[in-house]
């Protein structure tokens, strides 16, 4: 009777849980694959270096263009004295001068002065320019014996007012036909803007003994100039200043 009931009682007990080992893990599912983000990452890469393949070509871009290596006075123009070529990297925003455009660049006149050193762009030039604010352009036509031997654009000049048989000497004289007793100064300091090429600019030529040429001069001198050209009693004598190469 007490071992049926000891039977019967065991019957009734429920088996206890197993539990794992202390430090075993419970196994994890496998991670899940995103192939859209690799070749995401794979494109971006490629686009990167792409981008910087492109900056290293771009750098590698370069031009000739023209540049300024003596100072250019207002009004005065690109001579084969005055410009070299420079190779630069190239630049779609900047209106660099291109070396083969020389040419055509010397038919254009500066707006302002172009100190040299500068690489030129074609905003510093026009077809025509006007005088720098307090300036003025006075047109004179000059006999021999009134101007200097070769007198360029960009030479500094004085002029003085002088009989009118001032000129009856050679080109090349006004230095000492300007000093005599009665001459007297009207500018101290003139720029050269213009003179003719007597090859290219022969219309500009009065006569075979005339010159015309082009002074910039302070506004408040320039009447008397004009007055005194008009008589024909102006002489110029080159002056120490930012002159020519060569004609010093």
């Amino acid at each position: 009777m007490k071992i049926q009931e000891r039977t019967g009682a065991g019957a009734n007990r429920v088996a206890a849980p197993v539990q794992p080992p202390v430090g075993d893990r419970l196994p994890t599912p496998p991670r899940e694959r995103k192939p859209a983000l690799a070749a995401l990452a794979v494109l971006l890469i490629l686009l990167g270096a792409l981008g910087a393949t492109t900056l290293v070509l771009r750098a590698g871009d370069r031009i000739e263009v023209v540049k300024v290596t003596q100072e250019i006075p207002a009004g005065g123009s690109v001579t084969d004295s005055n410009v070299t070529s420079v190779m630069v990297a190239e630049d779609s925003e900047i209106n660099y001068v291109r070396w083969e455009q020389v040419d055509s660049l010397k038919k254009l006149k500066a707006k302002s002065t172009i100190p040299g050193g500068v690489v030129a762009v074609g905003e510093m030039f026009g077809d025509e320019n006007g005088p720098a604010a307090g300036k003025a352009t006075v047109g004179l036509s000059l006999k021999a014996g009134q101007y200097p031997a070769r007198l360029a654009v960009g030479d500094t000049v004085a002029a003085y007012r002088v009989g009118g048989n001032s000129g009856s000497s050679g080109s090349g004289s006004a230095d000492s036909s300007a000093a005599g007793s009665s001459s007297s100064m009207i500018v101290d300091q003139a720029r050269v803007t213009f003179v003719p090429d007597k090859k290219g600019d022969s219309e500009s030529l009065v006569s075979s003994t005339s010159l015309a040429v082009t002074l910039a001069v302070d506004g408040d001198k320039a009447a008397a100039l004009a007055q005194a050209a008009s008589a024909g009693e102006v002489a110029l004598v080159r002056v120490p200043g930012n002159n020519a190469p060569g004609n010093d």
